[in-house]
Protein backbone atom coordinates (compact mmCIF):
# COMPACT_ATOMS: atom_id res chain seq x y z
CA UNK A 1 0.00 0.00 0.00
CA UNK A 2 1.34 3.21 -0.91
CA UNK A 3 0.80 6.47 1.28
CA UNK A 4 1.11 8.67 -1.92
CA UNK A 5 -1.78 11.69 -1.51
CA UNK A 6 -3.37 9.47 1.13
CA UNK A 7 -3.09 12.02 3.90
CA UNK A 8 -2.08 15.90 4.53
CA UNK A 9 -0.14 17.73 7.19
CA UNK A 10 -2.80 20.32 8.42
CA UNK A 11 -1.29 21.60 11.52
CA UNK A 12 1.89 22.64 12.24
CA UNK A 13 3.33 24.22 15.79
CA UNK A 14 6.99 24.31 17.18
CA UNK A 15 6.95 25.70 20.65
CA UNK A 16 8.44 29.19 20.93
CA UNK A 17 10.25 28.67 24.11
CA UNK A 18 14.13 27.66 24.85
CA UNK A 19 14.12 26.74 28.64
CA UNK A 20 11.21 26.19 30.47
CA UNK A 21 12.10 25.69 34.21
CA UNK A 22 8.33 25.97 35.02
CA UNK A 23 6.79 23.60 33.16
CA UNK A 24 6.02 19.88 32.95
CA UNK A 25 7.03 17.71 29.82
CA UNK A 26 3.84 17.21 30.07
CA UNK A 27 2.49 20.72 29.98
CA UNK A 28 4.93 21.39 26.82
CA UNK A 29 3.43 18.59 24.92
CA UNK A 30 -0.19 19.75 25.66
CA UNK A 31 0.82 23.32 24.48
CA UNK A 32 2.54 22.15 21.25
CA UNK A 33 -0.44 19.97 21.17
CA UNK A 34 -3.09 22.95 21.31
CA UNK A 35 -1.17 25.07 19.08
CA UNK A 36 -0.71 22.11 15.77
CA UNK A 37 -4.53 21.71 15.89
CA UNK A 38 -5.41 25.80 16.64
CA UNK A 39 -3.15 25.91 12.76
CA UNK A 40 -4.99 23.62 11.39
CA UNK A 41 -8.40 24.88 12.68
CA UNK A 42 -9.74 21.64 14.53
CA UNK A 43 -10.27 21.01 18.13
CA UNK A 44 -8.79 18.35 20.47
CA UNK A 45 -12.24 16.50 20.25
CA UNK A 46 -11.11 15.53 16.46
CA UNK A 47 -8.22 13.76 17.06
CA UNK A 48 -8.83 10.45 16.72
CA UNK A 49 -5.29 9.16 16.37
CA UNK A 50 -1.81 9.79 18.61
CA UNK A 51 1.76 9.22 18.23
CA UNK A 52 4.61 9.88 20.44
CA UNK A 53 7.77 8.44 21.33
CA UNK A 54 10.32 8.17 24.12
CA UNK A 55 9.91 11.88 25.20
CA UNK A 56 6.46 11.39 26.08
CA UNK A 57 5.97 11.16 29.75
CA UNK A 58 4.44 7.65 30.33
CA UNK A 59 4.31 7.05 26.58
CA UNK A 60 0.71 6.64 24.69
CA UNK A 61 -1.68 5.73 27.96
CA UNK A 62 -0.61 8.51 29.53
CA UNK A 63 -0.56 11.16 27.42
CA UNK A 64 -3.94 10.74 25.80
CA UNK A 65 -5.39 10.54 29.28
CA UNK A 66 -3.30 13.64 29.86
CA UNK A 67 -4.55 15.38 26.88
CA UNK A 68 -8.33 13.98 26.91
CA UNK A 69 -8.01 12.27 24.04
CA UNK A 70 -10.66 9.55 22.82
CA UNK A 71 -8.82 7.89 20.42
CA UNK A 72 -9.10 4.40 18.17
CA UNK A 73 -5.33 4.82 17.39
CA UNK A 74 -2.12 4.81 18.44
CA UNK A 75 1.23 4.10 18.05
CA UNK A 76 4.01 4.94 20.68
CA UNK A 77 7.50 4.29 18.36
CA UNK A 78 10.49 5.43 19.09
CA UNK A 79 13.51 5.88 17.02
CA UNK A 80 15.01 8.68 18.47
CA UNK A 81 15.39 11.86 16.67
CA UNK A 82 14.12 9.95 13.58
CA UNK A 83 10.71 9.22 15.47
CA UNK A 84 8.34 12.03 14.07
CA UNK A 85 9.19 11.73 11.01
CA UNK A 86 8.59 8.24 11.02
CA UNK A 87 5.18 8.92 12.67
CA UNK A 88 4.03 11.61 9.88
CA UNK A 89 4.50 7.70 7.80
CA UNK A 90 2.41 6.01 10.03
CA UNK A 91 0.15 8.09 10.65
CA UNK A 92 -0.42 8.04 6.70
CA UNK A 93 -0.45 4.73 6.58
CA UNK A 94 -3.51 4.79 9.74
CA UNK A 95 -5.38 7.04 8.10
CA UNK A 96 -4.86 4.95 4.12
CA UNK A 97 -6.30 2.06 5.80
CA UNK A 98 -9.31 3.80 7.81
CA UNK A 99 -7.78 3.18 11.61
CA UNK A 100 -7.91 7.23 12.33
CA UNK A 101 -9.33 10.08 10.17
CA UNK A 102 -6.72 13.62 12.14
CA UNK A 103 -3.98 12.22 13.70
CA UNK A 104 -1.90 14.26 16.38
CA UNK A 105 1.95 13.83 16.69
CA UNK A 106 3.19 15.69 19.70
CA UNK A 107 7.18 16.39 20.89
CA UNK A 108 8.46 17.39 23.71
CA UNK A 109 11.41 17.96 27.03
CA UNK A 110 13.55 19.87 29.28
CA UNK A 111 17.33 19.01 28.69
CA UNK A 112 18.66 22.56 29.15
CA UNK A 113 16.41 22.85 31.95
CA UNK A 114 17.13 19.00 33.14
CA UNK A 115 21.05 20.14 32.94
CA UNK A 116 21.44 17.57 30.13
CA UNK A 117 24.02 17.28 26.99
CA UNK A 118 25.72 15.19 24.83
CA UNK A 119 29.31 15.19 26.90
CA UNK A 120 28.51 12.98 29.69
CA UNK A 121 28.24 9.14 29.70
CA UNK A 122 25.22 7.53 28.36
CA UNK A 123 23.28 5.55 30.99
CA UNK A 124 21.81 2.77 29.65
CA UNK A 125 20.14 -0.04 30.97
CA UNK A 126 22.04 -3.18 32.17
CA UNK A 127 19.66 -5.39 29.80
CA UNK A 128 20.40 -3.67 26.67
CA UNK A 129 22.29 -5.86 24.93
CA UNK A 130 24.85 -4.10 23.70
CA UNK A 131 25.65 -2.72 27.42
CA UNK A 132 28.44 -4.69 28.21
CA UNK A 133 30.21 -4.17 24.95
CA UNK A 134 30.25 -0.42 24.34
CA UNK A 135 29.90 1.18 28.51
CA UNK A 136 33.42 0.03 29.53
CA UNK A 137 34.54 2.62 26.90
CA UNK A 138 32.40 5.52 27.77
CA UNK A 139 30.65 6.69 24.67
CA UNK A 140 28.67 10.11 24.75
CA UNK A 141 27.10 10.89 21.90
CA UNK A 142 29.77 13.98 20.82
CA UNK A 143 32.73 11.22 20.88
CA UNK A 144 30.43 8.83 18.91
CA UNK A 145 30.03 11.26 15.94
CA UNK A 146 33.84 12.77 16.53
CA UNK A 147 34.68 8.60 15.67
CA UNK A 148 32.28 9.13 12.34
CA UNK A 149 33.48 12.46 11.25
CA UNK A 150 37.46 11.15 11.43
CA UNK A 151 37.05 8.15 9.58
CA UNK A 152 34.69 10.11 6.85
CA UNK A 153 37.71 12.42 6.72
CA UNK A 154 40.11 9.54 6.67
CA UNK A 155 38.34 8.03 3.81
CA UNK A 156 37.35 11.34 1.77
CA UNK A 157 39.64 13.75 2.69
CA UNK A 158 36.29 16.04 4.39
CA UNK A 159 37.53 19.24 5.93
CA UNK A 160 37.25 20.79 8.78
CA UNK A 161 36.54 24.36 6.39
CA UNK A 162 33.97 22.29 4.90
CA UNK A 163 32.05 21.18 7.67
CA UNK A 164 31.85 24.49 9.37
CA UNK A 165 30.21 25.61 6.21
CA UNK A 166 26.87 24.12 7.31
CA UNK A 167 27.08 25.84 10.67
CA UNK A 168 28.02 29.13 8.70
CA UNK A 169 24.58 28.65 6.82
CA UNK A 170 22.59 27.83 9.81
CA UNK A 171 23.80 31.10 11.32
CA UNK A 172 22.63 32.84 8.38
CA UNK A 173 19.33 31.48 8.37
CA UNK A 174 18.81 31.98 12.61
CA UNK A 175 19.11 35.82 12.50
CA UNK A 176 15.92 35.95 11.26
CA UNK A 177 14.00 33.77 13.86
CA UNK A 178 13.78 35.47 16.79
CA UNK A 179 13.39 32.29 18.74
CA UNK A 180 16.80 31.06 17.69
CA UNK A 181 18.83 30.15 20.83
CA UNK A 182 22.21 31.17 18.62
CA UNK A 183 21.50 34.05 16.40
CA UNK A 184 24.61 35.86 15.72
CA UNK A 185 26.43 35.16 11.88
CA UNK A 186 29.54 32.91 12.53
CA UNK A 187 32.33 32.48 10.00
CA UNK A 188 34.48 29.29 8.66
CA UNK A 189 37.31 30.97 10.70
CA UNK A 190 35.22 31.35 13.72
CA UNK A 191 33.97 27.64 13.74
CA UNK A 192 37.60 26.41 13.43
CA UNK A 193 38.95 28.64 16.58
CA UNK A 194 35.90 27.46 18.72
CA UNK A 195 37.00 25.01 21.70
CA UNK A 196 37.93 21.62 20.33
CA UNK A 197 34.95 19.10 21.80
CA UNK A 198 35.91 15.65 20.87
CA UNK A 199 38.73 15.70 17.89
CA UNK A 200 37.63 17.04 15.03
CA UNK A 201 34.06 18.65 16.13
CA UNK A 202 34.65 22.06 17.66
CA UNK A 203 31.80 23.34 19.58
CA UNK A 204 30.10 25.04 16.83
CA UNK A 205 30.07 21.93 15.33
CA UNK A 206 27.72 20.59 17.69
CA UNK A 207 23.71 21.58 18.40
CA UNK A 208 21.96 23.43 21.01
CA UNK A 209 20.63 22.17 24.21
CA UNK A 210 17.04 23.15 24.16
CA UNK A 211 13.85 22.96 26.22
CA UNK A 212 10.75 23.24 23.84
CA UNK A 213 9.05 20.84 21.72
CA UNK A 214 6.43 21.04 18.61
CA UNK A 215 3.37 19.34 17.11
CA UNK A 216 2.12 18.33 13.85
CA UNK A 217 -1.59 17.34 12.81
CA UNK A 218 -2.16 14.84 9.98
CA UNK A 219 -5.66 14.03 8.50
CA UNK A 220 -7.10 12.58 5.17
CA UNK A 221 -8.04 14.79 1.97
CA UNK A 222 -11.19 15.14 2.30
CA UNK A 223 -10.60 16.94 5.88
CA UNK A 224 -7.57 18.87 4.70
CA UNK A 225 -9.59 20.20 1.73
CA UNK A 226 -12.71 21.28 3.95
CA UNK A 227 -9.95 23.55 6.15
CA UNK A 228 -8.59 26.51 5.19
CA UNK A 229 -5.16 26.28 5.75
CA UNK A 230 -2.88 25.57 2.70
CA UNK A 231 -2.80 22.32 1.37
CA UNK A 232 0.71 19.91 2.26
CA UNK A 233 0.43 16.74 0.94
CA UNK A 234 2.75 13.50 1.77
CA UNK A 235 3.95 12.37 -1.22
CA UNK A 236 6.59 9.28 0.35
CA UNK A 237 8.25 8.05 3.15
CA UNK A 238 10.76 5.75 4.46
CA UNK A 239 12.07 4.00 6.89
CA UNK A 240 15.38 1.91 7.48
CA UNK A 241 17.60 1.15 11.16
CA UNK A 242 21.40 0.62 10.73
CA UNK A 243 23.80 -1.16 13.34
CA UNK A 244 26.78 -2.15 14.09
CA UNK A 245 26.78 -5.50 12.69
CA UNK A 246 28.91 -6.96 14.86
CA UNK A 247 31.87 -4.93 14.44
CA UNK A 248 31.59 -4.93 10.73
CA UNK A 249 30.27 -1.45 10.16
CA UNK A 250 31.32 1.15 8.02
CA UNK A 251 30.87 4.63 9.92
CA UNK A 252 31.00 6.63 6.98
CA UNK A 253 27.45 6.08 5.68
CA UNK A 254 24.17 6.35 7.63
CA UNK A 255 20.49 4.79 7.37
CA UNK A 256 19.64 7.14 5.10
CA UNK A 257 21.14 4.84 2.12
CA UNK A 258 18.18 2.87 2.67
CA UNK A 259 15.50 5.27 3.82
CA UNK A 260 16.41 7.96 1.35
CA UNK A 261 15.48 5.74 -2.04
CA UNK A 262 12.32 4.64 -0.64
CA UNK A 263 11.06 7.51 -0.10
CA UNK A 264 11.82 8.74 -3.30
CA UNK A 265 10.75 5.71 -5.50
CA UNK A 266 6.94 6.08 -3.64
CA UNK A 267 6.97 9.98 -4.48
CA UNK A 268 8.09 9.16 -8.26
CA UNK A 269 10.78 12.35 -7.33
CA UNK A 270 14.55 12.92 -7.25
CA UNK A 271 16.94 14.57 -5.05
CA UNK A 272 17.33 16.91 -8.04
CA UNK A 273 13.00 17.91 -7.94
CA UNK A 274 13.30 18.86 -4.06
CA UNK A 275 13.31 22.92 -3.39
CA UNK A 276 14.10 22.56 -0.06
CA UNK A 277 15.51 20.31 2.20
CA UNK A 278 15.02 19.39 6.43
CA UNK A 279 18.33 17.55 7.52
CA UNK A 280 19.02 16.33 11.17
CA UNK A 281 21.72 18.19 12.21
CA UNK A 282 22.78 17.04 15.50
CA UNK A 283 26.02 17.68 14.19
CA UNK A 284 27.96 19.45 11.29
CA UNK A 285 29.10 15.66 9.81
CA UNK A 286 25.43 14.32 10.24
CA UNK A 287 24.39 17.36 7.19
CA UNK A 288 27.03 16.46 5.16
CA UNK A 289 26.66 12.47 5.54
CA UNK A 290 23.20 12.41 4.89
CA UNK A 291 23.28 14.95 2.10
CA UNK A 292 25.30 12.37 0.36
CA UNK A 293 23.33 9.40 0.90
CA UNK A 294 20.09 11.33 0.33
CA UNK A 295 21.67 11.19 -3.21
CA UNK A 296 22.10 15.16 -3.43
CA UNK A 297 26.04 14.29 -4.22
CA UNK A 298 28.11 11.37 -4.24
CA UNK A 299 29.35 9.44 -1.78
CA UNK A 300 32.72 11.50 -0.59
CA UNK A 301 32.00 14.57 -2.50
CA UNK A 302 29.96 16.17 0.96
CA UNK A 303 32.25 18.35 1.75
CA UNK A 304 32.29 20.35 -1.56
CA UNK A 305 28.87 20.37 -1.99
CA UNK A 306 28.45 21.82 1.73
CA UNK A 307 31.04 24.47 1.22
CA UNK A 308 30.78 28.21 -0.07
CA UNK A 309 27.64 28.97 0.98
CA UNK A 310 25.69 26.15 -0.98
CA UNK A 311 23.15 25.60 2.01
CA UNK A 312 22.28 29.24 2.18
CA UNK A 313 18.67 29.89 1.10
CA UNK A 314 19.04 32.58 -2.22
CA UNK A 315 22.53 31.76 -2.61
CA UNK A 316 23.04 28.25 -2.98
CA UNK A 317 21.82 25.41 -4.71
CA UNK A 318 20.17 23.44 -1.74
CA UNK A 319 18.80 25.39 0.90
CA UNK A 320 18.17 23.31 4.31
CA UNK A 321 17.28 24.30 8.00
CA UNK A 322 16.46 27.86 7.15
CA UNK A 323 15.09 27.92 10.59
CA UNK A 324 18.47 27.58 11.78
CA UNK A 325 18.17 24.40 12.48
CA UNK A 326 19.43 22.12 15.22
CA UNK A 327 23.49 23.53 15.49
CA UNK A 328 21.86 27.53 15.73
CA UNK A 329 17.48 27.06 16.48
CA UNK A 330 16.72 24.42 18.74
CA UNK A 331 17.08 20.52 19.48
CA UNK A 332 14.47 19.96 22.12
CA UNK A 333 15.01 16.84 24.42
CA UNK A 334 17.60 16.13 22.03
CA UNK A 335 15.23 14.91 19.23
CA UNK A 336 14.80 17.60 16.33
CA UNK A 337 12.83 15.29 14.08
CA UNK A 338 9.64 17.23 14.01
CA UNK A 339 10.95 20.72 13.99
CA UNK A 340 12.73 19.72 10.53
CA UNK A 341 8.87 18.47 9.14
CA UNK A 342 7.53 21.99 10.93
CA UNK A 343 10.02 24.30 8.72
CA UNK A 344 9.29 21.94 5.75
CA UNK A 345 5.38 22.70 6.07
CA UNK A 346 6.39 26.52 6.74
CA UNK A 347 8.84 26.78 3.13
CA UNK A 348 5.55 24.95 1.47
CA UNK A 349 3.05 26.78 2.22
CA UNK A 350 5.45 30.12 1.76
CA UNK A 351 5.33 30.82 5.67
CA UNK A 352 8.91 30.97 6.29
CA UNK A 353 10.73 34.00 7.04
CA UNK A 354 10.73 36.22 4.19
CA UNK A 355 14.17 36.59 3.86
CA UNK A 356 14.84 33.14 3.83
CA UNK A 357 11.76 31.45 2.18
CA UNK A 358 12.67 29.71 -1.27
CA UNK A 359 10.69 30.61 -4.51
CA UNK A 360 8.61 28.57 -5.93
CA UNK A 361 9.06 25.94 -3.49
CA UNK A 362 6.74 23.10 -4.53
CA UNK A 363 8.33 20.32 -3.12
CA UNK A 364 10.56 19.29 0.17
CA UNK A 365 12.05 16.77 2.15
CA UNK A 366 12.68 15.96 5.92
CA UNK A 367 14.87 13.74 7.09
CA UNK A 368 15.80 12.61 10.67
CA UNK A 369 18.74 10.82 12.02
CA UNK A 370 18.04 9.42 15.85
CA UNK A 371 20.27 7.35 17.70
CA UNK A 372 24.13 7.78 16.88
CA UNK A 373 26.11 7.52 13.42
CA UNK A 374 28.57 5.93 14.95
CA UNK A 375 26.38 2.91 16.44
CA UNK A 376 22.82 2.20 16.40
CA UNK A 377 20.05 4.52 14.74
CA UNK A 378 16.98 5.05 13.30
CA UNK A 379 17.01 6.97 9.78
CA UNK A 380 13.31 8.16 8.48
CA UNK A 381 12.88 10.14 5.26
CA UNK A 382 9.30 11.98 3.96
CA UNK A 383 8.58 13.80 0.92
CA UNK A 384 5.98 16.43 0.83
CA UNK A 385 4.35 18.87 -1.62
CA UNK A 386 2.37 21.77 -1.94
CA UNK A 387 -0.67 21.27 -4.09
Amino acid sequence: MTIKGMAYIAGAFEHPTRKAPDKSVAALHAECAKGALEDAGLTFSDVDGYFCAGDAPGGVLSMVDYLGLNVRHVDGTDTGGSSYIAHVSHAAQAIAAGKCNVALITMAGRPRSEGRSGVKQKLVGANVPDTPFELPFGPTAVNEYAMATMRHMYEYGTTSEQLAWVKVAASHHAQYNPNAMLRDLVTVEDVLASTMIADPLHKLDCCVVSDGGGALVVVKPEIAKSLKRPLVRVLGAGEAPKGLLGGKTDLTYSGAVWSGPRAFEEAGVTPQDIKYASIYDSFTITVLMQLEDLGFCKKGEGGKFVADGNLISGIGKLPINTDGGGLNNNHPASRGGIVKVIEAVRQLRGEANPQVQVENCDIALAHGTGGGLASRHGSATLIMERV
